[in-house]
């Protein structure tokens, strides 16, 4: 067990950071960026009033190699006092707690092989690490993009898939809001001179599962939320849409009929809001070359890796869709992403901080 990484970990853990919780993100991200700044990181951040994304740099040494970019989080789906019931814990080479596998081991291995390269030959890097990547990297999005288009390589830090194999691809995820506007009026009294934004909002979501039938598109209704009063005809209500989207056709033409809603009702109107967006990955050429090389630098120090797209969506959707060379999943292996369950594999640890020490020489 790599008890420095593990206890890294630990204190990590402990430091509860649900996603827009200012404070608690704060105390982690200050953390963090102590342990980046004696890792050799030049630390900065993008404040956001509800996180900031802290930014890391470690200028080249010794090689003419283009930057590689780094992507990770600090939010995790946990909100603050979860401890108390899914506690940190270690028991033999599986260790629980909130967030360890979704990613804060990512984290932990990460600046535990920057310190093994110290003093070594390799290129620049840049680590990005989003404050709100749970809920759809909202306020990221121009970072990631601003940063992917400098890089020669772009490795994600997010959990790897059963076993440990990588990421080559994903489907695009999108989180809508269709919010209706009626008519208020007495139930009893003047029902007719009322619109209901409620019988309107129902109407229309039976129109978008038509409007993603036939296709490769998963549809979740998320919230459903309007009216205040049963003798009140209801003046407002609104739904939360998740959909994901395995192909950039699809993408297109679901989103684009969002869009185009059109009322019901008439004195009802339609407002679609896309509350966060990361687009289709598809795998590509650049993609497959990065994976290859990866898995050859892999084979050299005695481990053997694959990769598959994903059905997940994280922030390398973003640089995947830009035709970047992208692969994720280089956080350590284990299982139970947002769930009870979450745990992460002290040997998988050490594996993936072995790893991403060769690939930082290497790539």
């Amino acid at each position: 067990m790599d008890s420095e990484t593990v206890e890294a970990l630990r204190r990590y853990t402990l430091l509860e950071s649900p996603t827009g919780d200012r404070r608690s993100l704060d105390t982690l991200a200050a953390a963090l960026e102590t342990d980046a700044a004696h890792a050799g990181f030049h630390v900065d951040r993008e404040r956001h009033p509800t996180g900031d994304h802290l930014i890391w740099t470690l200028p080249a040494r010794n090689t003419d190699g283009g930057p590689i970019l780094l992507l990770s989080h600090y939010d995790t789906v946990w909100p603050v006092g979860t401890l108390a019931e899914l506690p940190w814990t270690v028991d033999g080479d599986v260790i629980r707690g909130p967030g360890v596998y979704d990613t804060k081991a990512g984290l932990a291995a990460l600046l535990t092989a920057v310190r093994t390269i110290a003093g070594g030959p390799h290129p620049e890097l840049r680590v990005i690490v989003v404050a709100d990547e749970e809920i759809g990297s909202p306020t990221a999005g121009g970072l990631v993009r601003a940063e992917a288009n400098r890089a020669t390589a772009i490795l994600g830090l997010e959990p790897p898939h059963p076993g440990g194999d990588l990421k080559t691809g994903r489907r695009g995820s999108t989180r809508a809001r269709i919010t209706i506007t009626g008519v208020e009026a007495h139930a009893a009294l003047d029902p007719d001179t009322g619109v209901s934004a409620i019988d309107e909002l129902v109407d229309q979501l039976t129109g978008i599962r038509g409007l993603v039938t036939g296709r490769q598109v998963l549809l979740n209704t998320g919230t459903v939320a309007g009216g205040g009063r049963t003798n009140v005809v209801a003046g407002h209500a609104h739904a939360d849409l998740g959909l994901r989207f395995l192909d950039p056709v699809d993408e297109e033409a679901v989103l684009g009929g969002l869009h185009a809603l059109h009322p019901v009702r008439g004195g009802a109107t339609i407002t679609t809001e896309l509350l966060s967006h990361r687009p289709t990955w598809r795998p590509g050429p650049a993609g497959e070359r990065l994976l290859g090389r990866i898995r050859e630098i892999a084979a050299g120090i005695g481990q053997d890796i694959g990769g598959r797209p994903a059905d997940g969506a994280a922030d390398t959707n973003t640089t995947g869709a830009l035709g970047r060379p992208t692969v994720d999943g280089l956080a350590p292996r284990g299982g139970g992403a947002h769930a009870r369950t979450e745990w992460v594999s002290a040997a998988g640890i050490t594996e993936r901080t072995a790893l991403l020490a060769a690939l930082l020489r290497h790539l």
